[in-house]
Parts: structure tokens; C-alpha cells; sequence
């Protein structure tokens, strides 16, 4: 026989039975028995559960398993409601409809045999409701199971000395102290795990990873400083909870594992209840000791008692919803309202009443953090039905459900009011309870009270609106405030509104953004002009990168736009930059473009190779001469203006134009090699060459007298010298240098045979330039003229005086030297028309060896004439305390000897640290009474003491002649006793010092005494000519070229001459000082005659 049809006719003999059975009870029995299976088949309100069979029934995965094992199939019975319906129906009552389900006919006998059989499982008998609970109760065990461990190294957090930490807190005071000083700068945990651990710690939840880590790990973070760890920490892998848990089922026991003895059992041990492997219910924090009872007191509270399930399922739903303190509680309804009622509007997670409500695809109700935490954490289904449930399909509930939920009657748990308030203004309600108390215990637990959905949808904030929905919520207060401007201000609504919002600032004490408000209401409070944040970022070195920065920082700290960003920056520079401005050359420049919007070109672009020349080993950037001419005039516009009318000329008697001094300066800046990389240094030499414009001046039809409408005020100063070329050459490389700076002669050559005409004031106007080539040090007007070197026996680039006879005669000599009478030498060394020998050749030209190429103005450097008479005299200083006049031809050891003593004296004294190489400033101190006097102490004759101050006496009444601006002002009695003080210098040269100057003086000092004042009656200064402010703008470079770093040598020297330029001009020189003191341009702007009055009063004091 067929097994099936044995089970068949099995399952109806017991189905008979059980009938006959059924029909021996009372009646009353008979009536109760169906109407509770009538109950049973039906839908318990919200709290009731469905079978697993009926979830999806349009699955046929049932019939599927059930055909594939059918034996297996009577493990599983039937639900009591499933059983029922067909026990009614034998007995002619018709089942209960159950809408959306469909009866599967084709298991109906089996679904008989196994009631009959009385198949259990743990799913068929306890329903889904039981199953949930079970799960929740497994997800405890599990979450208890990784509180107590670490995050990191997996290790039992109660092992570990010391406390714990959490993962996702931020740093407490005494780590962030510790990971500051190491150089670390995170503020939070993640970040340092991240860096350390190498493992990402923001997406961790409570149900699969541990939310702490022990204190060794974080020894470990703090050793490695935040950055690296020193330890072998293996993180492990952290799983979801499974059946096959490691942690919940381990595989083997603890003596097993360890092997270590089997311990004594516990008297009456298995009467106690199961715990977990460690619960934290008895202690508040993670890291104490539990305090616990022995065993022996089974009175006592530190054995676990059972639960009910509703409590402890409440207790389960409390640790992963977390919403005690946000929810309100069903407790606080007013009105006794029936318990069906009052369960439709509960949650069905939480039991508390719903907070923006959510509602499932099955039709339930949840609220909305409560349904997404219980689905991240125990999977995406209904915690009521057990149907799929995923976030993104569930949707708001009706408004007509919503409008009865909030309109629910809620009693004001505030003592002493007892008032019934709807739930939709619950909270508003309570915080006016808070307010008039000024009590702020409540506020907490009030604001988290604050119901999120009024409509359907979470009610956002007012910013976050568009216009004509912020327009519609606000437009009860607009009518309002308009009423009252119309009544009380006269119409201004726009002041109203600004006051109100000035008011609600100056409230929360936002002084700050109160005060740019405010002025902003007196038109004072916008944003700083380009120009000004141009300024600001090239006097401050700032890079783009810098500056971006900054501005993104301002913008988003402030809300407001006080920086202008880079792309307004550049737009503002090229007005400031050579190419922007028309002018025109009359006649037109000789082998140079008439175009004027050049800008940075190749400095060799204009120089003519020939086919043996191999290409120029250099890089060299330049602006073209006439072009930067224009641009530096542009800048000087507003003071040539000004000089117009301080002057009294008009515009109609400046018919034959301005006549403009440039000064020129060219120097090398020595090595610029960034100082970083590998590999042996290398050194790279720059040279810049620079021009200043130093007076304007115009002369009258009427009187021939020449007028000057503009002089620089500061013509030393690295701010007046504009650079017109950089180039990566050697100075001492003539050839190099000869090509670059070719073409540059060449555009002064023909500018000085033509006129500029450029728009000045809104006229035309035209300038003609003069050019003097006065800021070049010694070897630079050698190289330039083409003399030779400084150690030759012509030591004068003004005289043609000998090494000798420049020492005989120390004073009287005069100029006769220039440009073209050493073109002219030249000619005669490379022709040689007499044929004479190499010395009387050399002797003829006057040691012209080279072709000169630069026009140069014969005069004096100021600053390297005192740097290289400061030289002098610091060997004056060593040969005195050796008493070199007794000793003629000291050994090197005894002339180390002298300096080191030297040296050490100066550094003690003075704090004068010894140099390589003499300086300006080493120069400046060592040339004083007080280094004299300490430079005395070491010179064992009186004798040579007295004439050692007098001859220091004698040269600081002749420096401030060839230092000073203009010597005829500052310092008139030192001008007429020049010459004077310059011959008793000579005497006391020749005479006491003879021993060092006996036929032989340096190139400085033989310029010093013979040509000052000479220079000074022909040119009227040498301060003011000097070198000075090319000499300082070396640092510059080197700031410019650390503020625009970049790969190519060629664009990083294009960035480096545009923001030189740029710090150079007048016009953004005027924003800066106009922002150095704020008060006082702004009382300017207030009272302009005081301060005009203070100023003449400063200046003449200062004169005098």
C-alpha cells in the first residue's frame, strides 16, 4: 500500500473521531468552543498576527515544500485558526471571510492530518508575535554580548585596566592636549581610530559593533600620536547577529579551550536563571566591578528573576528605539477613551502616541524613528504582521487621521494647572507654562515634545522654503508690520524690518553681526573693494590657495561676502599691470612694436642670435620698457594732478610738456636656490634690473624756469622700485648678461629721441624721459662700462687715477670719465691704430677692455661705499690690536687670532654676531663712537687709541653727506666741511695709518674723499641715487617666489615680477596706509581742516 493513502485514510479515521467526539459535548460547551474559533480565525485588532502561510498568497513556495517532502511535512501543523474554519464547516456554519487571502485547496487533507497528529514546531504553535519576541530576546543577549567588548582588539572590556572609551565621542580634554603637542588636530574619535587602525568606525551600529574601546587601545592611539599604531592590534570582523553567532553560541567552552580542570560545581547552581556572559544591568557604567551577592541567598537581589514577556519585550523595544524621553506617553490622555480607540493611535514599537506618524504597506502604524531603528536592527519587516517593510515604503497616514490624532485631548502634566490641551499644541502649551516660571528644568523634555508633522509631511524651516511659500507663512506678520509702518514710520517698511532684526540681534548678544548691520543701515557695511583685497593679499604674500581660503572661511563664519573673490582680484590687476593703457610715441619707437597691450614677455625675445650663437642658457622675464613706463605714470596720476594744483599751473600753460628722471638700478641677488630636496646644492644666481621714477617736473612759456610737480618721497625704498626684468644669470657672466639686457638698451636708446603722449587727468599730455644709471655697485658699472675688474691698477670708475697715485694724492681729484669717452677707449683697445705694445695700449685706454653697453652716470653708490669703507675699517680695527705698525708682516695665525678677538669683543659688547660677509646693517652698527670705544679697550697704546677715535669722528661727519636725500637741507654744516674733514681723513691716512695706505687705498675710500663733493654740486645728492631699494627688494623675490611655487621655473618668474609690480604700486600703497589706522582717515573724512592744520604743524617741527 501506498504510504500516502495509509496517512490519508489515517488522518480521516482521527478527523471521524474527533467529530463523534465534538457531538458528546453539552451545547453550551458546543456554542462556546465555535464562537471562539470564530474569534480566533478573525484579526485581533492592531496587536494580532497573521500565519506564516498567509503572508504572501499568491507564493506557492508552501505547495512547492509540500510536494517536495512530504513526509517531513507532519513535523509542521497548522495553526489553531487555520483548523477551525474547516471544523465549522462540517458542521454546516460557513467560515469567516478573511479579505485578500486565498484558500489553498490542495493541502487541505494534509492540513487535517497534521492537527490530528498534533505536529509542534516553535513557528506553528507560539505565532509570529511569540517569534518576534524571540528575536528581540536574541538581539539583547547579542547586544549584551558586544557592550562588553572592545571595538578595536575584540577583547573583554572588564579584562582591561582603566576606563573606557566611547568610539564615536569626541576627544576629552586630556587626549586632545596629548595628540596637540604629538601635531595631531582631529577633535573626534573616528578620525583617530581611522588614522591609527586603519578601520572606519562612523557607519558602526549597536547591533553589530561594539560602541566602546578598551583602554589599552587607546594607550596604543596615543603613542602613535594620532597617526601610526606601535602595537600589532588585529581589528576583527565584525558580523551581524546569525543563528551560528561566535558570540552567542561559541564553539567550544572556556576549560575546553584552555584546558584547563573542570571546577566544583555550585551547590544548587541549576536552579538559577541563565544569565548572559556578562550583564551590565547590575553596574551604570561599562569598565566597574558588578556588585554581586554570594550565591547561597536566594532572597537576594542579585539573582535574576523572570520576566513577563510584555515587560521584557518593552524593555527590548527600549534599548533600540531610545524614545522614553521624546514620545509622549498614552498615560497623559484626558478623557477615558475606549482602549481600541486609544491602540489605533499608539505605536505599535514603542506604545507610546505616535510622533510623525508612518504608515506600512500592511497598514499599520508606527512612528517614524521608531519603525526605522527597529528595521535597521531586526530587518526590514512589520514588527506587527511580520510583512515586508522596507524604509522607503512607508508613507504618511490620511489627513483625516492626522487631524484626529492631533485634536486627542492631553492632560498638562504641570503642577497646578490641570488643564486639557490638544495634542497639537501640546507643547507650546507646556513652554508657556516654562516661560512664565523662568524655570528651565523642563525645557529639555518640553522641546523634544515639539510634534515634527502638522500636515502630512515633516514642517520645515523657514529659510529652507521657496519665496512664495516663505511669502504665505508669513504673511499674518507682514500685514502687521505694514500697518504699523504705515501708522507709526510713515510708510518705511524696509527700516521697520531692519530695526526688528537689529533688535533680535543686539537680544542674543550677536553684537558683531549687529554692528555690520547697523552699518549697513548708514551705507557704510559692504564688502572691502577689490582693489583693497588686492592689496591685501600681495602686501601679505598671500597665494591664491591663501587667499581662497580665507575668503571661503570669511564668507562662511560671517555670511557675508567682505572678500572679493580671486577672479574680481584678477580683473583688478590688470588695470595695474603694464599692457592696459593707450599711448602713443611720437615719433614712433625705432625697431619696437606700437603696441601697447604687451604684457610679461621672454626677456631674450628681442635679441638677435646669429647662426654661430648657441641658444642663451638662462630663463628671464621682462615687461618691455616703454610699456611699464605708461603703467608706472598711470599709477603716479593722481599725484601728478595734485602737483598740478599745489603748484598753480593750468592745463593750458603745460604746452611743452613734463620731463621725467628715472633712475635705474641693476644687482645681482646672489643665490636663490630653494634651500630643500636632495642631491648637492646647486647654486642659482638672479639678477633684477629695476627703474624709479624720481621727479616730474614742467616748464612754463611765460618763465623759463623749470617747475617739479612730483618727487619721490622715498627713493630708497623697495616700494618706489618698480622691477622691469628677472633673469637666472650670474652677474658675473658678461656675455649672459649682455644678451638680456640687450634689447633693453635698445628700447632707451629710443625712447630718449622720442615723446610719450598718454591721457594724464582726462588730456593728453606729453612727457620726454631721462635716464640715469646710478644704482649700480662697483662690479655692475665695470661689467656695464666694460673696465676692468676692482683689483686693477685703475681703482676708479670716475678718474683715470691709478692705485698709486690715488694714494699719494688722496683729495684732489676730479670726473673725467663717461659713457662715450669709454666707447671711444674701446675702439682704440680692439683697433689699435699706433701699434703699440699691450702696457702702453692698456695705459692709453685707461684699462677699457671690454665694449661698453650700458650708459651709466658716473657717480657714487651710497650703500655699497658704506659697506665697503665698513670693510676697511674692520681691518683697520684687527691690524690696530696687533699692532701691526710694529710688526709689518704678521703670520696668518696671529691675524686669525686678531679678528677672532675682535669678533668676541663686538659680540659681547654690542651683541654683534661675527658675518661672512659685510652688510648694511653689520655696516651701520660697526660704524659708530660706541664700537670705536669698544674696539679701544682691546688697542694697548693711547696713543693709537685717540687716533682711532679720530679718525671714526672724522668719517661720521662725512657720511650723512653722500647718505642723506637731499644734503643741502638735512645736513648743510657737514656739506661745508667736507672737504675740510675729507683731508684731515687723508692726513690721518697717510701719516698714522701709513703703515696700510703707503702707495695703495681702496676704490671707496679713494671715492669717498676725492669725488663727493663733486657729485653732490652736480647732481645735488648721492643718497637719493643709490642702490638701496633694489638691494632690498632681494627679499622680496625670495617671498614672492615661496607665494607662487610652481613646477616651471618660467611661470613661477612671470608670477614672482607681476606681484613685485604690484607691491610697488602707488595705488594700492594708498588703500594700505588708508587701513593702517582706520581712526584716523575716518576722522579725516569728518573734519578735514584740524587734521590738514596737525599735519603742516608735524612737518615743520620735523623739518626743524
Amino acid at each position: 500500500m501506498d504510504s500516502w493513502n495509509y496517512f490519508d485514510t489515517f488522518a480521516v479515521h482521527h478527523m471521524n473521531l474527533s467529530l463523534s467526539l465534538f457531538a458528546s459535548l453539552p451545547s453550551r460547551v458546543q456554542d462556546l468552543i465555535l464562537i471562539m474559533a470564530a474569534e480566533s480565525s478573525e484579526t485581533d485588532g492592531p496587536r494580532s498576527f497573521m500565519p506564516a502561510e498567509l503572508q504572501h498568497p499568491h507564493s506557492k513556495y508552501s505547495q512547492w515544500k509540500f510536494k517536495l517532502f512530504r513526509v517531513k511535512s507532519m513535523e509542521k501543523a497548522p495553526l489553531p485558526s487555520e483548523a477551525q474554519p474547516q471544523i465549522g464547516a462540517s458542521l454546516g456554519i460557513p467560515p469567516p471571510t478573511a479579505p485578500n487571502i486565498e484558500t489553498d485547496h490542495g493541502a487541505g487533507l494534509a492540513s487535517v492530518m497534521k492537527l490530528c497528529l498534533g505536529g509542534k514546531s516553535k513557528e506553528n504553535v507560539e505565532g509570529p508575535g511569540r517569534r518576534v519576541d524571540m528575536k528581540l530576546q536574541e538581539m539583547e543577549t547579542h547586544m549584551n554580548h558586544l557592550r562588553g567588548l572592545c571595538r578595536i582588539c575584540g577583547m573583554a572590556v572588564r579584562k582591561v585596566k582603566g576606563p573606557v572609551h566611547e568610539v564615536h565621542g569626541d576627544l576629552d580634554e586630556a587626549s586632545k592636549c596629548v595628540l596637540r603637542k604629538m601635531g595631531c588636530k582631529f577633535t573626534s574619535w573616528p578620525e583617530v581610530l581611522l588614522k591609527v587602525f586603519k578601520v572606519d568606525v562612523t557607519d558602526d551600529v549597536e547591533s553589530i559593533q561594539p560602541l566602546f574601546f578598551c583602554h589599552r587601545c587607546w594607550l596604543a592611539a596615543i603613542r602613535g600620536g594620532g597617526v601610526c599604531s606601535f602595537t600589532r592590534t588585529k581589528v576583527p570582523e565584525w558580523k551581524p547577529h546569525t543563528s551560528h553567532c561566535y558570540l552567542c553560541f561559541p564553539k567550544k567552552s572556556s576549560f575546553q579551550r584552555t584546558g584547563r580542570k573542570r571546577r566544583k560545581v555550585v551547590p544548587k547552581v541549576q536552579s538559577l536563571a541563565k544569565r548572559a556572559r556578562w550583564d551590565h544591568s547590575d553596574h551604570s557604567t561599562v569598565g566597574e566591578k558588578k556588585a554581586q551577592k554570594p550565591f547561597g541567598d536566594r532572597h537576594s537581589s542579585g539573582l535574576k528573576t523572570w520576566k513577563k514577556s510584555s515587560i521584557q519585550r518593552e524593555q527590548w523595544v527600549k534599548n533600540i528605539t531610545h524614545c522614553q524621553n521624546d514620545h509622549l506617553n498614552t498615560k497623559l490622555i484626558a478623557e477615558k477613551l475606549p482602549g481600541d480607540f486609544i491602540i489605533s493611535f499608539t505605536c505599535l514599537v514603542c506604545d507610546h502616541l505616535l510622533c510623525d506618524p508612518v504608515q506600512a504597506p500592511c497598514g499599520h502604524l508606527f512612528c517614524r524613528s521608531c519603525i526605522i531603528k527597529f528595521t535597521h536592527v531586526l530587518g526590514p519587516h512589520c514588527p506587527a504582521c511580520n510583512f515586508s517593510c522596507a524604509p522607503d515604503e512607508l508613507i504618511p497616514p490620511a489627513k483625516t487621521f492626522l487631524s484626529t490624532l492631533y485634536s486627542l485631548p492631553l492632560l498638562c502634566p504641570c503642577e497646578g494647572c490641570g488643564e486639557h490641551v490638544q495634542l497639537g499644541v501640546f507643547k507650546a502649551h507646556c513652554l508657556n507654562h516654562e516661560f512664565e516660571k523662568g524655570e528651565n528644568r523642563h525645557s529639555s523634555q518640553f522641546q523634544n515634545y515639539l510634534l515634527i508633522n502638522k500636515g502630512g509631511r515633516p514642517r520645515q524651516h523657514l529659510l529652507s522654503l521657496t519665496r512664495r511659500a516663505q511669502k504665505h507663512r508669513l504673511r499674518d506678520l507682514k500685514s502687521q508690520v505694514k500697518v504699523f509702518a504705515d501708522k507709526e514710520e510713515g510708510g518705511d517698511l524696509k527700516s521697520v524690518c531692519l530695526t526688528l532684526f537689529l533688535l533680535a540681534l543686539r537680544s542674543g548678544n550677536e553684537h558683531r553681526q549687529a554692528d555690520e548691520l547697523e552699518a549697513m543701515m548708514q551705507g557704510r557695511g559692504f564688502g572691502l573693494s577689490p582693489a583693497v583685497c588686492l592689496a591685501i593679499r600681495v602686501n601679505t604674500f598671500l597665494s591664491c590657495s591663501q587667499y581662497h581660503k580665507m575668503y571661503r572661511t570669511v564668507k562662511a563664519t560671517s555670511g557675508r561676502q567682505i572678500f572679493q573673490p580671486l577672479h574680481t582680484l584678477r580683473a583688478a590687476e590688470k588695470e595695474l599691470l603694464p599692457g592696459f593703457h593707450q599711448f602713443e610715441w611720437q615719433p614712433a619707437l625705432k625697431n619696437v612694436s606700437t603696441s601697447y597691450n604687451v604684457g610679461i614677455i621672454n626677456g631674450l625675445s628681442g635679441w638677435t642670435s646669429s647662426l654661430d650663437d648657441s641658444p642663451a642658457d638662462t630663463i628671464t622675464r621682462r615687461f618691455r620698457y616703454d610699456v611699464a613706463l605708461v603703467s608706472a605714470l598711470k599709477d603716479l596720476e593722481e599725484d601728478i594732478m595734485e602737483g598740478l594744483r599745489d603748484t598753480g599751473m593750468e592745463d593750458s600753460a603745460c604746452t611743452l610738456g613734463f620731463r621725467v628722471m628715472i633712475k635705474e638700478c641693476c644687482d645681482g641677488m646672489g643665490d636663490v636656490s630653494e634651500k630643500h630636496g636632495g642631491g648637492p646644492a646647486i647654486p642659482e644666481k638672479a639678477v633684477r634690473f629695476s627703474f624709479t621714477i624720481m621727479s616730474v617736473s614742467i616748464q612754463g612759456e611765460d618763465d623759463q624756469e623749470e617747475v617739479t610737480i612730483f618727487t619721490e618721497p622715498k627713493p630708497n625704498s623697495e616700494l618706489s622700485c618698480k622691477p622691469l626684468c628677472l633673469m637666472f644669470v650670474d652677474e658675473s657672466d658678461h656675455e649672459t648678461l649682455t644678451a638680456v639686457l640687450g634689447p633693453i638698451v635698445a628700447e632707451r636708446n629710443a625712447m630718449k629721441e622720442s615723446r610719450l603722449i598718454l591721457s594724464i587727468g582726462g588730456m593728453l599730455r606729453s612727457f620726454r624721459f631721462y635716464f640715469r644709471g646710478t644704482g649700480y655697485d662697483e662690479k655692475m658699472v665695470r661689467e656695464m662700462e666694460g673696465l676692468e675688474a676692482s683689483g686693477s691698477t685703475y681703482i676708479c670708475t670716475l678718474c683715470d687715477s691709478g692705485r698709486a697715485e690715488a694714494a699719494q694724492n688722496m683729495v684732489l681729484h676730479s670726473i673725467t670719465r663717461s659713457h662715450d669717452e669709454n666707447l671711444e677707449r674701446y675702439e682704440i683697445w680692439r683697433t689699435n691704430p699706433f701699434s703699440e705694445s699691450v702696457d702702453e695700449l692698456r695705459d692709453r685706454v685707461k684699462g677699457v677692455s671690454a665694449k661698453p653697453f650700458l650708459e651709466t652716470q658716473p657717480t657714487l653708490d651710497a650703500l655699497h661705499c658704506d659697506i665697503g669703507n665698513a670693510t676697511e675699517f674692520y681691518k683697520i680695527f684687527q691690524d690696530e690690536i696687533g699692532e701691526v705698525y710694529k710688526r709689518p708682516n704678521p703670520s696668518r695665525e696671529e691675524r686669525r687670532s686678531w679678528r677672532a678677538a675682535l669678533d668676541k669683543q663686538l659680540r659681547k659688547k654690542m651683541k654683534l654676531k661675527p658675518v661672512m660677509r659685510m652688510n648694511g646693517n653689520y655696516a651701520r652698527r660697526l660704524m659708530t663712537m660706541e664700537a670705536a670705544e669698544v674696539v679701544c679697550e682691546l688697542v694697548p697704546s693711547e696713543e693709537r687709541r685717540e687716533a682711532l677715535r679720530e679718525l671714526m669722528r672724522l668719517y661720521l661727519q662725512m657720511k650723512p653727506v653722500w647718505r642723506a636725500t637731499c644734503p643741502a637741507k638735512e645736513c648743510p654744516d657737514q656739506l661745508c666741511r667736507y672737504s675740510f674733514n675729507s683731508q684731515r681723513f687723508a692726513d690721518l691716512l697717510s701719516s698714522t695709518f701709513k703703515y696700510r695706505y703707503n702707495g695703495k687705498i681702496t676704490n671707496y675710500l679713494h671715492k669717498t674723499l676725492a669725488h663727493v663733493p663733486e657729485i653732490i654740486e652736480r647732481d645735488g645728492s648721492i643718497g637719493a641715487w643709490a642702490s638701496e631699494g633694489n638691494e632690498s627688494a632681494n627679499k622680496l623675490f625670495r617671498r614672492f617666489r615661496k607665494m607662487n611655487a610652481r613646477q616651471s621655473k618660467a611661470f613661477e618668474l612671470e608670477d614672482v615680477l607681476k606681484h613685485h609690480w604690484l607691491y610697488t604700486s602707488k595705488y594700492l600703497q594708498k588703500f594700505m596706509e588708508a587701513h593702517k589706522d582706520s581712526a584716523k582717515a575716518f576722522q579725516a573724512t569728518i573734519d578735514s581742516e584740524e587734521i590738514h592744520d596737525d599735519e603742516d604743524v608735524t612737518l615743520e617741527i620735523t623739518e626743524f
